[in-house]
């Protein structure tokens, strides 16, 4: 499964990936504005860090299908390789998806709120696609529908792989990798609660205090 960081804060990401094998980082317009930054230099710092085999998502901010197309050409050349542009599962999201594959283009379906959108976002060619699980909880079992969609890919012989996105809690995370989840991109959030359970710190804290009161150091010292 692909671990994919969903923010535009390098320093998050450089923490993160320090502690992680991190695949790649998700942004969203919404994510960038929050930056404090342009685009321009959000993206360059982004850029500049990831290594090469490290994947990049850039959302098209148009909604015609022409700046669909002509933002998708431009995210793609953003770097020689492992760039994708995430353009919505609209109407004119989904004519360009097929479009821009049958170009050679790097895509991933997002904005998904039902594993029907995701699956015609399969038939046509998508490389990935984003469910918003904790989203598509208002209008149902959001994990459930995610579930749903790696079932109906498998059964129909699709590559696409789904990236579940909108995730809340550790909890949707844990059903979703036991689902067979392609991918996820994680709200840092969610991973420092994955990474950082209070339980462990207790278990470290007594091992250090019953080790130091027994020999006097907090190390092993041989």
């Amino acid at each position: 499964m692909e671990v994919i960081i969903d923010t535009a804060d390098i320093n998050e990401i450089k923490v993160l990936d320090s502690l992680l094998n991190v695949d790649g980082v998700t942004t969203n317009p919404t994510i960038i504005t929050r930056s404090g930054k342009t685009p321009e230099e959000a993206l360059k710092e982004i850029i500049d860090y990831l290594k090469p085999e490290q994947k990049l998502f850039v959302q098209v901010v148009a909604t015609d299908y022409d700046g669909i197309m002509a933002e998708a050409r431009k995210i793609n050349a953003l770097r020689p390789e492992n760039t994708y542009a995430k353009i919505p599962v609209s109407p004119a999201g989904l004519k360009a998806c097929k479009d821009a594959k049958a170009e050679g283009l790097n895509v991933l379906s997002t904005s998904v709120y039902s594993s029907e959108q995701g699956f015609l976002a399969a038939v046509n060619g998508a490389d990935y696609i984003a469910p918003y699980t904790n989203r598509m909880s208002n209008y149902g079992d959001g994990v459930q529908q995610v579930k749903d969609l790696i079932e109906m890919l498998r059964v129909q012989g699709l590559s696409s792989k789904v990236m579940a996105a909108s995730l809340h809690n550790t909890n949707q995370v844990h059903e979703l990798i036991k689902a067979g989840i392609q991918a996820i991109t994680f709200p840092p959030a969610v991973l420092h609660a994955m990474i950082d359970h209070p339980g462990t710190k207790i278990a470290v804290d007594e091992f250090s205090e019953s080790w130091e009161k027994a020999y006097g150091r907090n190390e092993l010292g041989l």
